[in-house]
């Protein structure tokens, strides 16, 4: 199939990039608010997240806006070399000397100019080979998909990561049903990876302990549980339309986390249950706009991906905000486009310009 790298085509989905670009800039908001306290106590400047989050929405702003125009074909070629990349860098990582230690974990390389995190950069890299794979064989081959999963998984888990590996788990997953696999694989992957997160929880104190404050919320509120105690205060004390932009008191270094894996909790304690939803109804609104163009694509290829694409922040923000309205145990997610970070956000708008680069190509 002949393609030009920059092309000329059809209008992009202009209602996708109209719920893209508000989102990230209310995220920038939302950092602000939530981080004051942290930035002035870690740097004296109150607008040390907001300034560091704005460089990086104007690159992820700039990558969007070019990989909008690259058609999306080229990715097909290039995903065997980027996934043996991404191999490479979550390799490096675990190396000593190299990657850096936060939090009891290694999940960041220090380039100098910029604090790289290559799990983040495994979503979209696995999305692209996954999509090329399933694509090219005629038959979805179970062991060979599985070996691929573990490689990722596998690498991941060794920072360890265990929100990232479930992100990539499920929309692996996903994509392998969607590309036509039948019944009884499922019957055999489905309690196989039940029973690996399972061993992962019992077999590590941390997360056993997380496990545990999920089903008793009221053990240990000033240790294990008391993250997720404070996410629910912080909800709870939205009420129905929150307490105003700027007022929450939980950012006050009460609750952990405030502008990263826990902004959803900040946002409900200053825009209220009303806030929330409408929040979440953007979401939908994006997801729905995402799936619309993967059925209206004929290119296999580009199916695949706007599918793997779309599934991956559908998953993603469910996970963040289940965790924090404890329907599931805390994980280390952070909100799509919302929560403080330069290689999700960065990694999130690329993912966002090739998918509107493939709404270039749907059938009117």
């Amino acid at each position: 199939m002949k393609f030009n790298l920059f092309h000329k085509l059809n209008k992009p989905d202009y209602l996708l990039v109209g719920s893209i670009v508000p989102l990230s800039l209310f995220g920038l908001l939302m950092v602000y608010n939530s981080s004051v306290a942290m930035a002035i106590r870690d740097f004296g400047n109150q607008y040390y997240y907001l300034q560091e989050q704005t460089k990086w929405l104007i690159l992820g702003f700039v990558i969007f806006l070019t990989f909008s125009f690259i058609d999306y074909r080229v990715w097909k070629k290039l995903s065997f070399p980027i996934m043996l990349g991404t191999i490479v860098l979550l390799c490096i990582v675990l190396l000593p000397g190299i990657g850096i230690k936060a939090l009891g974990a290694k999940r960041w390389i220090n380039l100098g100019f910029f604090v790289l995190q290559p799990a983040e950069f495994a979503k979209l890299s696995l999305i692209m080979y996954l999509s090329a794979w399933l694509t090219g064989v005629k038959k979805q081959k179970l062991f060979p998909f599985l070996l691929i999963i573990g490689v990722f998984v596998g690498l991941i888990m060794l920072e360890p990561d265990l929100g990232t590996a479930m992100i990539i788990t499920l929309t692996s997953l996903a994509m392998f049903f969607y590309s036509g696999a039948v019944l009884q694989q499922f019957l055999f992957i489905l309690p196989l990876f039940g029973a690996g997160a399972t061993l992962l929880a019992v077999f590590s104190p941390y997360r056993l302990k997380r496990l545990l404050t999920f089903f008793n919320p009221e053990s240990d509120p000033l240790g294990a549980s008391y993250h997720i105690r404070q996410a629910i205060i912080a909800l709870g004390s939205g009420g129905l339309f929150g307490l105003g932009l700027g007022q929450s008191r939980q950012k006050y270094e009460y609750l952990p986390e405030a502008n990263t894996d826990s902004i959803f909790a900040i946002i409900g304690e200053e825009l209220g249950f009303i806030g929330c939803v409408i929040l979440i109804f953007v979401y939908l609104f994006m997801l729905w706009r995402g799936f619309r163009i993967a059925r209206r694509i004929e290119d296999p290829f580009g199916r695949n991906l706007a599918l793997g694409i779309t599934t991956w922040i559908g998953i993603q923000t469910l996970i963040n905000i289940s965790a924090m309205v404890a329907l599931i145990p805390l994980t280390g997610v952070p909100l799509p486009f919302i929560s403080y970070g330069g290689s999700s956000l960065v990694i999130m708008l690329t993912s966002c310009g090739i998918l509107i680069n493939i709404s270039r190509f749907v059938r009117k």
